[in-house]
């Protein structure tokens, strides 16, 4: 059995298309495990798994859950809005509290880019990175390329455009590191001002009409505006938005060929996803939803099988 080249997931940038490949694999098979009558497998018995969330989610919060219990695991919640990190203790000092617990493995989400890799340093567990502000969502990016695969076939050679925030979006920066690892061009779409100056030097094309966008990909991944995250007002109204970069039915059918749509979620419907789209045969958003529990199970298994072989 290949495992793992890395003991953390920190981000897509610090793992092999080896890496990705081989959690596709078990995800495959834990695929077959999340449709099985009894959906639970005891791999993970020994394993203690706790999750640190010092920012709201509930999706991917519940996904994680969902996957450590199918493992068997152990799990300890934590959200820091109700805990003594409104009182000012600091990450480190949390985080020794809950590793004075025997924590195996921590899955966090955190305001500041770069959380996770701090925390891989100081702490002895490995550490699932499960969003650090702007800068990366792993989990979410392999689930979105597991997803193109699953529907396409392959991930190598396709076209993927990412609509909407980029600026904010640590689900843009994870999925174009993981698209380009896998073999696929990928292009944003957007405001101007909601591009990030950098995302040329990544090798990625910048295309501010929405209806070429569409005519040029094979898969268009929808953003939602990230309003929480703007001090500023980056566009005039949500109405605007939506007229430019909105992605409604009309403009679906209307191309010349069939292309696959995405969403990370939460969907703001109406504004750059209408619900027909997203309800339509050509959304694969639920089938995201179902693939983000294999992919966490396979990403977590893989980990633990790491700490398990280090202690035999």
């Amino acid at each position: 059995m290949s495992e793992l080249s890395v003991n953390h997931l920190l981000g897509i940038k610090y793992i092999t298309e080896a890496d990705i490949q081989l959690i596709f694999e078990t995800a495959d098979h834990f695929k077959e495990v999340i449709n099985r009558p009894i959906k639970k497998v005891p791999s993970l018995r020994d394993i203690t798994i706790a999750n640190l969330f010092f920012e709201n989610s509930t999706r991917t919060k519940l996904s994680f859950e969902l996957a450590e219990k199918r493992l068997s695991a152990d799990v300890i919640n934590f959200a820091s809005s109700s805990s003594s990190v409104t009182k000012g203790e600091t990450l480190i000092d949390t985080v020794n509290n809950i590793l004075s617990m025997k924590v195996d493995i921590v899955v966090m989400r955190h305001p500041n880019p770069g959380a996770g890799v701090f925390l891989s340093k100081h702490v002895d567990a490995s550490i699932i990175n499960a969003g650090d502000g702007a800068h990366e969502h792993p989990t979410q990016a392999l689930l979105d390329t597991y997803s193109i695969r699953e529907k396409l076939g392959d991930v190598a050679g396709k076209k993927v455009v990412i609509v909407g925030d980029i600026l904010h979006s640590r689900v843009a920066l994870s999925n174009i590191f993981a698209l380009q690892k896998l073999g696929a061009t990928v292009k944003v779409c957007g405001p101007k001002t909601l591009i990030p100056k950098y995302i040329e030097k990544l090798n990625v094309e910048i295309e501010t009409n929405l209806r070429k966008a569409l005519e040029w990909c094979d898969v268009a991944n929808m953003l939602r505006v990230q309003n929480e995250r703007m001090d500023i007002s980056y566009f005039p109204t949500t109405r605007e938005y939506t007229q430019q970069f909105g992605l409604n039915k009309a403009i679906l059918d209307s191309l010349n060929k069939e292309i696959v749509v995405m969403h990370p979620g939460p969907i703001n419907r109406g504004v750059e996803i209408t619900s027909d789209v997203a309800d339509s045969k050509q959304s694969i958003i639920l089938e995201q939803v179902q693939n983000g529990v294999a992919i966490r199970m396979a990403v977590i298994y893989l980990l633990a099988s790491k700490i398990k072989h280090h202690e035999d």
